[in-house]
């Protein structure tokens, strides 16, 4: 694959990983509309590599938590690490049984359609408004209980349907609840890493079918360029919520959806 075709397609992944917008529904757009070839399921896995090592080490702090957590619930201990392992943990259970599910009856393919992310896009975006305008700022990732991270779980899991955005879709639920907007973006991010880890250990089985050394070293350029965007992206969203809201990211699902929308039942059935 050509270097500039690789940087876009790190770039897309890695701004849009983290940010409430969509990453998957921009990496199905990316050939849709441009005609350029599908980067396969080998890309996929090795941008989402990147962005995985990006927030890690962005929230290098909560992840060393979580992992004495995780040691402590062996050990029958009960503390905030092991709350926030146990937390992390449960969350991640309904998209896996949800990912499943949706493998061995409908398959993937048949949520790829732009018309479909054009109105998650939109619809989605809007729900992320109106629970950020109204949800209170009151709770921390400390208030996070393992009834409360169920409700996480099944609103992660709505994100398998392309265009919804796995951290819009927690980051709304978040603020439903009453989670400070930073507190909603945190989380949001450090349920991604049992999930992207979950999603990619899928996907390796599937890509190490087609891997090759030409693919491996694409994989590798790839993997860096989003760890790098997506890092940024991470620094950059973080900092503005100190003193912005949602909205930005809404306005932008608006002017996306309707454009989309407008594709799929206009210029495309033409």
């Amino acid at each position: 694959m050509p270097l500039w075709h690789l940087l876009v397609l790190a770039a897309l992944q890695g701004v849009t990983e983290f940010l409430p917008v969509s990453s998957s529904g921009h990496l199905i757009l990316l050939p849709a509309l441009t005609g350029l070839a599908d980067q396969g399921t080998f890309l996929d896995v090795a941008v989402h590599v990147g962005t995985l090592g990006a927030v890690v080490l962005y929230f290098r702090a909560d992840v060393a938590a979580a992992l004495r957590g995780t040691v402590g619930l062996f050990r029958m201990r009960s503390g905030p690490d092991e709350r926030l392992a146990l937390g992390l943990a449960i969350a991640t259970v309904p998209v896996i049984i949800a990912g499943l599910v949706i493998s061995l009856t409908i398959g993937t393919e048949a949520l790829r359609s732009v018309a479909l992310i054009g109105w998650t896009t939109l619809l989605f975006g809007l729900l992320l408004w109106w629970c950020d305008q109204k949800g209170a700022q009151v709770k921390t990732v400390a208030d996070w209980t393992p009834m409360q991270a169920v409700k996480f779980g099944l609103w992660q899991a709505i994100a398998l349907i392309p265009g919804t955005s796995r951290s819009g879709i927690v980051i709304t639920g978040a603020r439903a609840m009453g989670y400070e907007r930073r507190e909603a973006a945190r989380l949001s991010m450090l349920m991604s890493i049992p999930t992207i880890l979950a999603s990619g250990a899928l996907l390796s089985l599937e890509a190490m079918e087609d891997a090759s050394g030409a693919l491996a070293r694409d994989g590798a350029i790839a993997a860096l360029f989003a760890f790098g965007a997506a890092f940024a992206a991470l620094h950059l969203m973080m900092k503005l919520l100190n003193s912005v809201d949602f909205t930005p990211y809404v306005w932008y699902r608006m002017v996306l959806g309707i454009g989309l929308l407008v594709y799929a039942y206009g210029y495309a059935g033409t």
